[in-house]
Parts: C-alpha cells; structure tokens; sequence
C-alpha cells in the first residue's frame, strides 16, 4: 500500500542513488532546505515541491529559476513518521539511509581504568591582589603550540566542576579553569572584617568571616561582582597566560565570559556558552545609575550590615543542608544516573569554610555589571567575536527559550541543544561538549578549511540538523540527541515548532 498526506501537494522525486532531484521525467537540482518527505514503493523519497522553486514542474508550468546547486541528503527531519511509508522493504531501505546520517560514533572520556591516558592536572595558586589569591587548575602543559582555552564555573562550583574537560581537552589544548574569587577555593585566606568587641578565643574562633564590625583594609573596596569578576579574569590571562585565549562558560560563567570579551576583544578567539544566564544582579550599577544606586546603602562591600547578617545566617542554615543540596542538583541534572558525588563533596566541602556565608552575601547584593548580557552580545558581534552556543535541552533554569533569544542575536553564531541534559551539559554529557568543542576550535583556527565536527563539510549549513552522538561511558552505549541551528535561524520558527501537531487526516491508498 502507499500512504499519502491529506491534501498532499504535487511531489519531486529525490534519486538517493545519484543524488539529484527530479521532477517526473526531467531532473532538477534542488536549491532550498529539504521539507516534508513522503516515501513510495520505488524506494526514493517524494518531497511536496511547494518547498521548491525550480525552472519548471511536471505540468509544464513555468517556475522562478535559480541557479542550480548540489543537493545533498542530510536532515533527519526529512524521515519523520508524520508522513508515508511504502511496502516493508521499502521502509527497511530508508531506515538504514536515516540511521546512517543520523547516528555518529564519537570518542568517550579517557578512560584511566583502562590505561588510557588522560592529562594531567595541576593545581595552584596565583596572588592577584594583596591578599586575595585565585585557585586555578590546568592541563597540557607540553602542548605548547596549541591554542589555550580557559574554562569559567557556573555559581557555587569552581575549577572542579571542569574535570572532565581538563583530562580530556588538555591531551589536544593548553587548558585553564579558575574560580572565581568569593567561591570555589577563591575564597579568601584572612578574614576581611575585624571585630571591635572582646572576644575570647572560641568566640573569635566560631564567628563566620565577614560578620566582625570594621573592614581590614586590603577588603575596603572588596565585593564579589561581575565587574570584580572581569578584571580577574582580565588580569589572569595577561599574567597567567599571556596570550589571546577561547573562553568557556556555564551559567554564571558564561554571563562573564561575554561581558569580558564585549569589554576586552582583542584578547578572545571565540567565546563558547554553556547555558548561560541572561542576567546577573538585583541592585542597579552606580556608573549607569547613579541616583538609584543611592537608595540602597549596602551594595556588596564588608562587613556586612546587622539587618543583612540575620538574613544571610537564617538562609545560610537552609540551602547548605546537604539535602538541599542534593535537591538543586537534582533540578540541574537532566539525566540521573550521572555521577554527581563529586560535585555533591565539592560544593559540601566550600560551604564548610568561614567565609563562605558572608561571601553569599556580597555576591547577592553586588551591583549588576555595566553592560547587560544583550549589550554584551551586541558589542561582540559588532567586534565579530565568534561564538558557539551549547544549551541543555532539560534546563529548568536557563530554557531553551533563553538559548534560541541568544542565537536569533547571533544567527551566524553555531547553536547545539542537547538533549538529554540539563544546566551544566559540560558534566552530564562531556563527550558531546568536549568533540563538539573540539571541532569548533578546529573550526577557527583553519579559518574553515576543517569542517565542524557535527556538519560534513565546510559549506554553510542553511537548514538545521538533528543527530544522535553516540558515545560509552563505564562499558555502556549512551546516545544524546543534538540539534544543530542552522544560519537561516528564525525564533518564530523555532516557538511555532513547540506546537506544530502530527497530521491527522491521513488517506490510505490502496495499491
């Protein structure tokens, strides 16, 4: 039997075997994306030409002409089940052909157990300022022809939380991740506030840093801000690296990433986001805002005022339970059987420290940044920044939504959303962000002689991809699904998508 859409349009037949497209007896190239696929006993796939403007159709009717390109057969979408399926070997032959563009095998982790060999990772200390070091990590040491790549955590982690991209990467790349001052092992040494009252050895020894009644004075302009955050990062690849360098960000370090290369261009060779957050701060910036910065007292700076003291400690003994704890990782975490255990020690471990509390503090009420993230991504257009976008799909906090608002500001900026994966898909799904990272740092660097890893070749991709990356992890296959935007981006398309239906009124034919 042969099954046909309802009201279906008059169709071309696409010849899998020479790759060209014709319509009846005469052949035509194809010169727009592949549509709606209706598939026939002959064993070639019927596209609806009113996705198509060739010289002319079966019915002698005149078309617009263009000019002729090479069709290639390479969008999954075109096999969905919404249309036509012909006799059953029919339907064998395209699910071979399907599976076969769909599917890539990809390399997993170094796997240690195994002998493998992964980099190793060194851990230290950079002095940036008098009293405030920076705890940094880093891989790759004799890979000293190849690009660096520094990697910048998401809120509450630091440098850990990049392991996997720290064994991995930094067998091919020089490889960097730091913490941010005010978190991970960024924390301060000393405590930034001295206390005017007597107190006795315990007392002083039990009280959470920040909370005394004076300011020590390397700590007198010290608050844990995006700002305070772009020159550290500013200042780190001047005197720790030395060289121009790609960034890579989650959440909270993406919103960084994009604010320091908005700020400083000549010192990025691409920006890489991993689900980062659209915004950052509650208190208006004084530089933009002068009058209304005035009404708040406190922005950020130590020691804390009393008011701010009993609220941090009442919301300090809630969220630093490890159930709590536990919970938020759950929410970020797409696909549960990810080892999370040391992420759970890791973060478990950073609440322990004295002035962790207090630093909470500062970071919820600094002022925000004075470029927004949309005036960052603005500016690094204007400056032709590259950018890459990697989204997890299950984000519960940084939706999709907000990853296809980012892409339709940077349409020629390569966007992945993958899927299963959540908030942080550099640890859910490494292997995927690692290869796809991979390819668009090679991608850059051969000024696009190498294609990217997800496309077939270096041409200018204008219709969207959906591929399976299949990859083994601990002796098992696991597949992520990933969809590549293509430059033609369009948000309507994308929303109108979340709510187109299957076909429901569908005409069996009898043969």
């Amino acid at each position: 039997m042969e099954v046909l859409c309802h009201h279906s349009p008059y169709c071309l037949q696409l010849d899998l075997g020479n790759e060209r497209a014709a319509s009846c007896s005469s052949k035509h190239h194809v010169v727009r994306r592949l549509g709606p696929v209706c598939v026939s006993n002959s064993r070639s796939l019927r596209i609806p030409d009113r996705s198509y403007k060739l010289s002319r159709n079966c019915h002698g009717r005149e078309l617009t002409s263009l000019r002729p390109r090479r069709f290639r057969v390479a969008q999954p979408k075109a096999f969905t089940d919404s249309y036509v399926v012909g006799d059953e070997d029919g339907l064998t032959d395209i699910s071979r052909t399907a599976d076969a563009v769909r599917k890539i095998t990809i390399p997993p982790l170094p796997d240690e157990s195994n002998g493998e060999r992964s980099a190793p990772i060194s851990s230290r200390f950079w002095e940036w300022k008098p009293k405030l070091y920076v705890h940094y990590e880093k891989s790759g040491f004799s890979n000293t022809k190849a690009p660096p790549v520094l990697f910048l955590p998401g809120f509450g982690v630091g440098s850990f939380h990049y392991e996997k991209q720290l064994k991995d990467l930094g067998r091919d790349y020089r490889v960097w991740a730091l913490d941010f001052l005010g978190q991970g092992m960024s924390l301060p040494m000393e405590d930034p506030t001295l206390s005017s009252k007597v107190e006795s050895t315990s007392e002083a020894k039990n009280r959470p840093w920040g909370f005394g009644d004076e300011t020590e004075p390397w700590a007198e302009e010290l608050v844990y801000s995006v700002d305070l955050w772009k020159e550290q990062v500013h200042n780190f690849i001047e005197q720790v690296i030395g060289e121009p360098v790609y960034i890579v960000g989650n959440s909270l370090g993406g919103f960084v990433a994009l604010y320091f290369a908005a700020c400083n261009p000549e010192l990025v060779r691409g920006v890489t986001l991993l689900n980062a957050t659209p915004f950052w701060g509650f208190l208006p910036n004084p530089d933009k805002s002068p009058l209304l910065s005035k009404l708040f007292p406190w922005a950020g700076t130590f020691p804390l005022p009393s008011n701010v003291k009993k609220l941090t400690e009442s919301v300090w003994q809630k969220i630093t339970q490890p159930e709590s704890i536990a919970d938020v990782l759950r929410q970020v975490y797409a696909d549960h059987t990810t080892n999370v255990d040391k992420v759970f020690s890791r973060i478990l471990e950073t609440t322990e420290h004295p002035a962790a509390a207090a630093s909470l503090a500062s970071i919820m009420f600094a002022p925000r940044p004075q470029l927004s993230f949309s005036e960052s991504l603005s500016r690094c257009r204007e400056n032709k920044v590259p950018i890459c976008l990697m989204y997890g799909k299950e984000d519960p906090w940084v939706t999709p939504l907000w990853g296809h608002q980012v892409k339709k500001q940077v349409p020629g900026a390569p966007y992945y959303e993958l899927s299963p994966a959540g908030h942080c898909p550099h640890d859910e799904v490494p292997e995927v962000v690692n290869y796809l990272l991979r390819g668009w740092i090679k991608n850059l660097e051969s000024q696009g002689a190498v294609a990217l890893s997800f496309l077939n070749d270096s041409e200018t991709i204008n219709y969207d991809l959906t591929k399976d990356l299949e990859f083994v992890r601990e002796g098992r296959k696991k597949l992520v699904n990933v969809k590549y935007f293509s430059s033609s981006y369009s948000l309507w398309k994308q929303l109108s998508s979340l709510f187109k239906t299957r076909p429901k009124n569908v005409v069996v034919k009898p043969q």
